[in-house]
């Protein structure tokens, strides 16, 4: 792939087969050409601002490392990829972005180098390499660090955390909503719906468990299957395990399995069911078959982070939360799907939200409280 000239001087990362490329160009697999959107139903959109004048006698550098599933899942690693394009665009930043085709395997291996590297600022998106951050940040104190999903690691290390369980809550209220309501297309009346996972991880079931929970809170006799695919790239296995949720009576399958989800909504498009899509607006890739998306604003999360370092406010040892309240998780637009559902469900989720944001309903988190003795896979 070709490299900007500015890159060539960096460290070159040569033990491991990755793909590497500047931030200055698109790349032609990094499917970033999929919507975001705002999230909907009172949230608001957050603020994409340069927080100060960025020097004119700096450039910085940043490396974004792309977690399992690679550029081009339509869905996690894409929507951070379009924040890292976007703080390219208003700042002066050289970035480059880093993929494995075994991130997990090579994970410490990477987050190495890339210390090795002087980066003045490394984005991992992929949860299983948080032991090699927190052990390697320390060693490299001149680089920042960023790592969503998780705490602050380091006194250089700043930590993004999501309330993906709200999000998710309405998600499951509005999948409940629906399924039982015949004259919703597509709908034969059940009080089952689905979820499937990439991995049995607690960041995953913070998704699930939220989902759950907003379900049963319609309805106490909702059945919610859970599932897990054991990995994020491998359509063929969404699709499977979707087919089999379908196959029970569910009516719609959230989907929290990065590229793998793919397969969960082309499964809802043939059995002309409803899937939810995750992290980015996922609703256009089966117009009409995608309920809603449950939109997690990496995005924002790595083009805050890059707007800190410019304006020499990232100063690690601090966690960052994003909720509903500033916009960072939320159900998208539902283009291809508001006009068929009726109004009454859409008013009851805004209700939802809002108790959610005054703190009247509770959404259970899995990172702080484990999972509920209800929740089971």
């Amino acid at each position: 792939m070709n490299m900007s000239h500015r890159l060539r001087a960096w460290t070159v990362l040569p033990a491991i087969a990755l793909v590497l490329a500047s931030c200055g160009s698109t790349t032609s697999s990094g499917g970033t050409g999929s919507s975001v959107s705002a999230a909907t139903f009172g949230s608001k959109e957050p603020s994409f601002k340069p927080m100060c004048t960025a020097p004119s006698n700096k450039q910085f550098k940043v490396a974004l490392i792309i977690a399992q599933g690679g550029l081009g899942d339509q869905s996690y690693n894409d929507l951070a990829y379009s924040g890292f394009q976007k703080a390219k665009a208003d700042f002066p930043v050289v970035g480059r972005v880093i993929q494995s085709a075994d991130i997990v395997s090579q994970g410490q291996s990477i987050i190495q180098q890339a210390g090795q590297a002087n980066f003045d600022l490394v984005i991992d998106l992929e949860f299983s390499t948080y032991d090699a951050v927190k052990t390697a940040a320390p060693q490299f104190p001149s680089t920042q660090w960023m790592t969503p999903n998780f705490t602050s690691l380091a006194t250089n290390d700043t930590g993004y955390l999501f309330n993906e369980q709200d999000g998710s809550y309405l998600a499951g209220a509005l999948a409940a909503l629906v399924t039982q309501d015949s004259k919703v297309p597509g709908i034969t009346p059940s009080k089952t719906i689905g979820a499937i996972g990439g991995v049995k991880a607690v960041g995953i079931d913070k998704f699930l468990v939220g989902y759950a929970q907003g379900a049963r809170d319609i309805d106490s006799g909702m059945k919610v299957l859970i599932n897990y695919s054991n990995g994020f790239g491998d359509p063929a296995k969404g699709k499977q395990l979707a087919d089999a949720m379908f196959s029970q009576g569910a009516n719609v399958v959230y989907q929290v399995a990065g590229g793998t989800g793919t397969g969960v909504i082309q499964a809802a498009q043939t059995a002309n069911k409803y899937a939810i899509g995750v992290d980015s607006d996922q609703d256009a890739i089966a117009p009409g078959h995608v309920l809603t998306s449950m939109i997690k604003r990496t995005d924002f999360a790595v083009y805050d982070s890059i707007n800190r370092l410019v304006c020499g406010k990232l100063k690690g040892g601090e966690t960052i939360n994003l909720g509903l309240k500033e916009g960072a998780v939320g159900l998208s637009q539902m283009k291809f799907t508001k006009n068929v559902i009726p109004s009454k469900y859409l008013d009851k989720v805004a209700e939802l939200q809002g108790k959610i944001i005054n703190g009247q309903i509770k959404v259970w988190n899995t990172i702080t409280q484990g999972n509920p003795p209800w929740f089971g896979s």
